[in-house]
């Protein structure tokens, strides 16, 4: 099945169009709405959540069969329900399905089994709190939570995948008692290293733009070229 698949987007996000259309099969094409947002902050994207819905509007115009909110912070911004409600609204304005970043991680997350998680994320301390807290409100202990600090989203837009690479190794040692590692942020580039991360900590690790993926091809029976555990669940 081939189809159109929408992003809404921070306007300064510049990974999460090209890792998606990286994992699409070749006849699925990717097409994106932007939200402003330059700093990653809990005003920014409280302020950027408000063009949410226009921004689906505009996607409906390009007829996607599904789309999503690609945006973690700004997904979980306001804790368990939030998340829910930002689906929905998204999908009336589409006239099509819709996920939210931090939905499809809690998603991801269960459909691994994973009961204790260690999280690594390019944010700053406050934002980092929120993500604790949502992740401990929907039931999975939190065993490490290691952030970046930046604020800019341009400059985590410059971060490669190796750079999420090795701060995964930095903050997650091999004896570290986890079922799965989730690497935060949808313009955090990490989808060329998610395997080998795998590979070499025995453990499911996922991220935003991989479980955002999954869980869209999921609800509209796309086949996604993702290489990780989540395409054996």
């Amino acid at each position: 099945m081939t189809a159109r698949l929408g992003l809404v987007v921070p306007s300064s996000n510049t990974t999460a169009e090209p890792e998606f259309r990286a994992m699409a099969p070749e006849a699925t094409t990717v097409h994106a709405a932007r939200m402003p947002l330059e700093d990653v902050t809990v005003d920014g994207l409280d302020e950027m959540a408000s063009g949410a819905e226009h921004a689906a509007e505009l996607l409906a115009h390009a007829a996607v069969d599904g789309l999503a909110y690609a945006c973690t912070t700004g997904s979980l911004l306001h804790g368990p329900g939030f998340d829910e409600e930002l689906e929905s609204r998204l999908s009336d304005a589409a006239g099509a399905p819709a996920v939210a970043t931090a939905l499809s991680v809690k998603r991801a997350l269960a459909a691994l089994d994973a009961e204790t998680v260690a999280v690594v994320t390019p944010y700053a301390a406050e934002l980092n709190e929120r993500e604790r807290a949502y992740l401990a409100d929907s039931g999975f202990a939190v065993a490490t939570l290691d952030g970046r600090g930046l604020v800019d989203n341009t400059e985590i837009g410059e971060l490669t995948a190796a750079d999420a690479k090795r701060q995964v190794r930095s903050a997650v040692p091999d004896d570290t008692a986890v079922d799965a590692v989730f690497v935060s942020c949808t313009n955090y580039r990490t989808v060329p290293v998610l395997s080998d991360l795998e590979d070499t900590l025995g453990v499911p690790v996922i991220s935003s733009n991989a479980a955002t993926m999954w869980d869209l091809a999921d609800r509209l029976g796309v086949e996604s070229t993702l290489d990780t555990a989540l395409t054996a669940v």
